[in-house]
């Protein structure tokens, strides 16, 4: 099983993914202040399935966490231009509107809650060319206080 996390890196918070490549599955997601992202990755890192490699976005601040992240797993930098917007055409493929919202122009709609995951996804999926799937039916991209 090969592992692959990508990181919508930021200053205050970021966007994390954690997936099964062979499977094309998000295996954990969401949006963590940024004091809290290292000790998720440990944990990612450190579990039985291991991490393989972190995709960490080249935009705001990854120099910094180029340096913080290195020493975890390879990591490579990739294009993060534009995620934020692709991220919620992508929210909108996996969890479709419901109800009246169907008839609306999704351009139009506005997900709930924080993208940054949906951010580090998209990057991932357009690096590994690859299409994930998120198995849950409700969204858990929402941002997860400190513990």
């Amino acid at each position: 099983m090969t592992r692959v996390v990508a990181v919508d890196p930021g200053r205050s918070k970021c966007g994390l993914v954690l997936v099964d490549v062979g499977r094309s599955l998000v295996v954990a997601g969401g949006v963590r202040l940024a004091s809290g992202v290292e000790t998720l990755l440990s944990s990612w890192c450190n579990d039985s399935a291991g991490v393989d490699r972190i995709l960490l976005g080249d935009g705001t601040s990854s120099a910094e966490w180029l340096h913080r992240l290195q020493t975890m797993a390879p990591v490579q930098l990739v294009d993060e231009t534009g995620t934020t917007l692709r991220a919620r055409d992508r929210y909108w493929q996996l969890w479709p509107p419901q109800g009246w919202r169907r008839w609306v122009p999704r351009g139009m709609l506005l997900p709930p809650g924080d993208l940054d995951a949906l951010a580090a996804l998209v990057m991932l999926e357009e690096s590994l060319k690859i299409t994930c799937r998120w198995p849950t039916t409700t969204p858990q991209i929402k941002s997860e206080p400190e513990p």
